[in-house]
């Protein structure tokens, strides 16, 4: 007799669970656009007020919120609702905030992902952005709130980043460095705030300084800290014993890989280094989560596109640095960090 966990309705449902995956997708994404973990943060409430408060008239929002519960999101206590405690640790705005990213996939990565059957087909990006191509962000950050949700975005996962990044490398031989591409500031001032012996920049485009100088203030690391603006194709990079690019190069063709590395070997003290982390492409990997993360990429911009390890190694040596390690690390996406040294 063939046991429930193994009959033909059991296996049928790995497939409906596959198939209907967006629904908790969905269901964490209207959570955090609501604004329902900030209520349920400190207080626990019942159906009529969290209706209330937040406007909600659907007749099945108790099953939501039950849902929520289920999904390890909420708790339930004498008839009321509070944010758990993993709700606590990762959807209340902090140094950890996961809100952020959940926003923008609502916003951005849904849509764009719901034509990939097109996608695969034509090869073509689907974002709202595609059509923007290299003025995508440019356009973007003239709008202050819009470009501090996709900073809240791209904290989500470089915060995880930095701490790894503040442990991976032998800091006490350094004293500064430069995040390239470094947006308000989160991974420099993180990784200053582990080594209060440096001292940091963040070269960026001019219009994120006033998100740079709130975040850096919050942090109370204004001090060592400093904010560079320019088009890093257009103006040189910062001098500093180590350059960081995070989730830089798969944006841009292979030439201007090449040429901002390059850039970044003339801007690399001698001994330096150059510390490149992105989800690269292990030809060994078949873990879905990270795979479908790369092609992520390539439905938000036509542009964008993953390297492999072997192509890291490649770029670095091109621009002159002799590859000191490649090795995976513990984040979100699961990037890879690639290390390449300038000779003394």
């Amino acid at each position: 007799m063939t046991s429930s966990a193994d009959s033909a309705a059991a296996r049928a449902r790995r497939i409906v669970a596959l198939n209907t995956a967006y629904f908790q997708a969905k269901a964490l994404q209207s959570a955090v656009e609501l604004g329902l973990f900030e209520l349920l943060a400190e207080r626990s409430a019942g159906l009529d007020r969290i209706r209330a408060e937040l406007g909600v008239r659907h007749r099945l929002f108790k099953d939501f919120l039950n849902a929520l519960v289920g999904l390890g999101l909420l708790d339930e206590q004498d008839g009321g609702y509070r944010a758990s405690e993993l709700a606590r640790e990762f959807l209340l705005p902090g140094p950890t905030y996961l809100g952020g990213t959940a926003r923008q996939h609502a916003r951005l990565h849904y849509h764009a992902w719901a034509q990939l059957t097109d996608a695969l087909r034509d090869g073509k990006a689907k974002s709202a952005v595609a059509a923007q191509g290299q003025l995508a962000y440019p356009k973007q950050y003239e709008d202050l709130d819009r470009a501090r949700q996709i900073m809240l975005h791209m904290d989500a996962h470089n915060g995880f980043t930095a701490d790894e990044l503040a442990r991976a490398i032998d800091w006490s031989r350094y004293t500064s460095f430069v995040d390239v591409g470094g947006g308000r500031g989160n991974v420099a001032s993180r990784i200053a705030t582990a080594h209060p012996h440096l001292r940091g920049g963040v070269f960026d485009l001019p219009a994120l300084r006033p998100l740079f100088e709130e975040l850096v203030a919050s942090a109370g690391t204004a001090d060592r800290v400093d904010f560079h603006g320019g088009d890093f194709f257009a103006t040189d990079l910062p001098e500093a014993d180590v350059v960081i690019f995070g989730h830089v190069l798969p944006d841009w063709p292979v030439g201007d890989r090449s040429e901002l590395l390059r850039r970044a070997h003339k801007a690399v003290r001698p001994g330096g280094l150059v510390v490149l982390y992105d989800a690269m492409i292990d030809p060994e990997e078949r873990d879905p989560e990270v795979l479908l993360q790369r092609i992520n990429h390539t439905m938000i911009r036509d542009e964008a596109g993953a390297y492999s390890l072997q192509e890291a190694r490649a770029y670095l040596e091109e621009a002159g640095f002799t590859v000191d390690r490649i090795a995976a690390s513990d984040t979100i996406t699961r990037d890879h960090f690639a290390i390449g040294v300038k000779s003394a």
